[in-house]
């Protein structure tokens, strides 16, 4: 079985939400060892799709995420997707950081991730140029929305 590799950023203040997603996304060993024991076991051949693998990178604040989007377009390795809370304080709010982040990467799509939000989504839409590459997800997030997202986006 052939794996992608797909980079994510998380930017987030609590470090509570990036073992969420660590958690979500990564790799499981112990699944790909259970398909090949079910398949010697009953005879089922394993899945011969590729195996998407998420690489995931985590910053506490908004100019940190934008760091490392900006140096990660720079190695020529950049993200696919960027998860951005909202609320960070103190600097960037992530309405702040999507646009910064937006706007070095032309390719990468942005979620901002909300408790609540003093914005309304016309005014999110309205301080983003490129909104066709943003999305806003309210949390506590569905564990199978957050992986349908990372494997559409």
């Amino acid at each position: 079985m052939s794996e992608l590799h797909h980079r994510i950023i998380v930017i987030d203040d609590n470090v509570a939400i990036h073992d969420d997603f660590r958690k979500i996304l990564t790799h499981d060993d112990n699944a790909s060892a259970l398909d090949e024991a079910e398949s010697a076991l009953f005879g089922r051949a394993t899945r011969g799709r590729a195996e998407i693998v998420f690489d995931i990178d985590y910053a506490f604040q908004g100019q940190a995420g934008l760091d490392k989007v900006v140096s990660a377009c720079a190695d020529g390795n950049p993200f696919s997707i960027a998860f951005v809370d909202m609320e960070m304080p103190p600097g960037f709010d992530g309405l702040e950081t999507a646009q910064k982040i937006l706007a070095v990467d032309c390719h990468i799509q942005v979620v901002i991730c909300t408790a609540y939000s003093q914005r309304s989504w016309t005014e999110v839409v309205d301080a983003v140029d490129d909104s066709d590459r943003l999305l806003i997800i309210k949390k506590p997030f569905d564990v199978e929305e957050i992986v349908q997202l990372a494997h559409s986006l």
